[in-house]
């Protein structure tokens, strides 16, 4: 048992006799009421999302989940396909469990698999990707005043804001949690 307090994102739980992902949660504090934690699940057997408000007082019951190191291969009708590092088993997941972050994925990227019972759960990136610029809108003279953003698109495909100064051939670093950029690594 655990306490609701020590929740993380990813976490699996036992609630209401069946096998909940923390997707999201928030500590509130209404007024002068006691301290609550509003979260959302999923379902792993059907999918289905659900909020739920627990008391800070509140414990639960964690169903441990094996994490595997996983190396992305390729997609193909909508599943990610992954090889486990040490015994080179492949197993494939629905792209909806990466969600956003998914547009950030390239071949070879490592991520982590979370399996209960041998099915995958839970697939996580890493939080932070370094990235090659491949088009870049050209820097426009004058356009100096602070944080002025241009679009740039990534060798994953992915479109995000990135400084004046980036450039096509350029690597950077971006936040698969945000999708933001972090900083240059290196230039072209």
């Amino acid at each position: 048992m655990i306490s609701v307090s020590e929740f993380r994102r990813g976490m699996a739980i036992k609630h209401e006799n069946d096998i909940w992902i923390v997707v999201d949660f928030q500590h509130i504090t209404p007024g002068n009421w006691r301290a609550m934690l509003r979260t959302k699940l999923k379902n792993v057997r059907t999918g289905r999302a659900m909020e739920v408000t627990f008391r800070m007082s509140d414990d639960v019951e964690e169903v441990m989940l094996l994490e595997r190191k996983m190396q992305y291969l390729y997609e193909s009708e909508g599943l990610l396909y992954f090889m486990d590092l040490e015994t080179y088993e492949q197993t494939f997941i629905p792209e909806e469990m990466l969600g956003e972050s998914k547009k950030f994925l390239k071949e070879s990227d490592i991520c982590s698999i979370f399996f209960l019972e041998d099915k995958p759960i839970v697939a996580e990136m890493p939080p932070f990707v370094e990235l090659k610029v491949v088009e870049a809108e050209p820097a426009v003279r004058g356009d100096t005043a602070t944080n002025v953003m241009k679009y740039c698109t990534l060798e994953s495909g992915a479109k995000i804001q990135v400084p004046l100064f980036i450039k096509e051939g350029d690597v950077v670093k971006v936040d698969t949690r945000t999708g933001r950029y972090v900083e240059r690594v290196s230039t072209g």
